[in-house]
């Protein structure tokens, strides 16, 4: 008889375990086909989760934006994109953190004339649900269509702002921002950054058709609760121009215009913007504002009901300026900061600061830096405080006063902030609900 043997070999490292699962399989197939078939919201949650981590970073917008929105697919999208991810600054959501920074990315780099304008179009239903805020700190202006012919002339002086506005005009925002429904801040800055030896003036130029279209859209953009234009040479006519499209905005409550070219008349619009307005914050710092917008301001603020914060630091309102702002807060009882640093100030101003000192229930912080009030100004700024309990910061940094003058009044400063740290410990403020 003939015997056979059979002889049966295995795989000692085969198991059941590795094959995978038919839902693996098919996640792993609804991942790979995103792009054309995203069926995403057809799944249960937790199969949505595992198709999410294994979607591409590099997928379109128009197939993420509206259809993926877990916080983990975003995550991954900004951390391979940028190097700084600080989600806290935007409410705590990595998808607004996206959609924000890649629409500010596109607008810096939008060149007029050359760009495709539905570049910025598109993007709109994609990110209008996700963007409360845009820091846009550049402008690019259109590409110069004749050349200089090169030649041995000097072009480093700021008559090249005078070029005409064809070549110095910007993106105009008002078709993006006023459909976004949430955006509740704008920062702007009209420059370029990095131009390198390509140094113009007029590469610095906020022109006056730049200004007509953002009053334009400022005025319909409701919702804004914060402005920033800082940098871009605004000077009186411009700013009449916005504060007058600002005038009867009802939401507006911080207006940030510092390092600009504002003067008096200026100065004399925005007065009238704090007197109308329901404003709170107004950063006027490094401007050219005189005895004469000081004075039309500390009217505003003498109407004002509303604002808390103003700064006037780096400008020139020296005492019939600052006496005025002083006289204000005589009768005013809603600013709690006030700047006044680096403008000619001296014994006058401390004189009538005195007084408000001695009545005024609610400045916490005044900033008389680097002025010359001298020993008499700040005798008369420690005879106000004999009383006062609400002051909590006074900066007299640079400002002449003698020594011992000064530390006196830095002992009832600190008495008033300690009293109010105590207080605020025992009456906790509650949260908002």
């Amino acid at each position: 008889s003939i015997y056979t043997r059979r002889c049966i070999t295995e795989d000692p490292s085969w198991s059941l375990v590795t094959v995978p699962h038919l839902t693996d399989l098919c996640l792993q197939n609804i991942a790979h086909n995103f792009e054309k078939y995203p069926i995403l919201n057809y799944l249960l949650p937790k199969h949505q989760r595992k198709v999410v981590d294994r979607l591409s970073t590099s997928l379109p917008l128009s197939v993420t934006a509206n259809i993926v929105g877990h916080e983990e697919y975003w995550k991954r999208c900004c951390m391979e994109r940028w190097r700084v991810c600080d989600v806290s600054q935007y409410g705590d959501s990595w998808k607004r953190m996206f959609f924000e920074r890649h629409l500010e990315n596109v607008l810096k780099f939008f060149i007029p004339n050359t760009t495709d304008p539905k570049e910025v179009l598109e993007l709109i239903p994609l990110c209008k649900s996700y963007v409360w805020k845009l820091e846009i700190d550049q402008f690019l202006p259109p590409l110069r269509v004749d050349q200089r012919e090169e030649s041995n002339d000097l072009f480093d002086t700021e008559d090249e702002a005078e070029l005409s506005e064809v070549y110095t005009h910007h993106y105009n925002l008002k078709d993006l921002i006023t459909a976004l429904p949430h955006l509740e801040e704008l920062h702007l800055t009209y420059s370029v950054k990095s131009c390198g030896m390509n140094f113009e003036w007029s590469l610095f130029n906020f022109t006056e058709l730049d200004c007509s279209n953002l009053a334009a859209a400022l005025r319909m953009c409701r919702n804004l609760k914060v402005f920033k234009l800082t940098r871009s040479k605004v000077d009186d006519d411009k700013i009449k121009l916005l504060a007058r499209n600002l005038l009867d905005h009802p939401g507006l409550l911080e207006l940030d215009l510092s390092h600009n070219l504002i003067r008096d008349h200026g100065a004399q619009a925005l007065g009238k913007l704090i007197s109308h307005s329901k404003l709170e914050t107004l950063n006027l710092c490094n401007n050219q504002i005189c005895h004469l917008g000081a004075q039309a301001l500390a009217q505003g603020l003498a109407e004002s009901s509303t604002l808390t914060s103003l700064n006037l630091r780096l400008n020139f309102v020296e005492d019939r300026g600052g006496e005025a702002i002083g006289r204000a807060l005589l009768t005013n009882t809603s600013l709690k900061s006030l700047h006044l640093g680096s403008n000619n100030l001296s014994e006058p101003t401390a004189a009538v600061f005195s007084q408000v000192l001695a009545q005024n229930t609610t400045l916490t912080s005044i900033n008389f830096s680097c002025n010359h009030l001298g020993l008499e100004g700040g005798k008369h700024l420690l005879e106000g405080l004999a009383n006062n309990k609400t002051l909590t910061k006074l900066d007299l940094r640079h400002a002449e006063v003698e020594q011992e003058t000064g530390f006196r009044i830095h002992e009832i400063v600190w008495a008033n902030w300690e009293a109010v740290r105590l207080a605020s410990q025992q009456h906790p403020t509650p949260e908002p609900l």
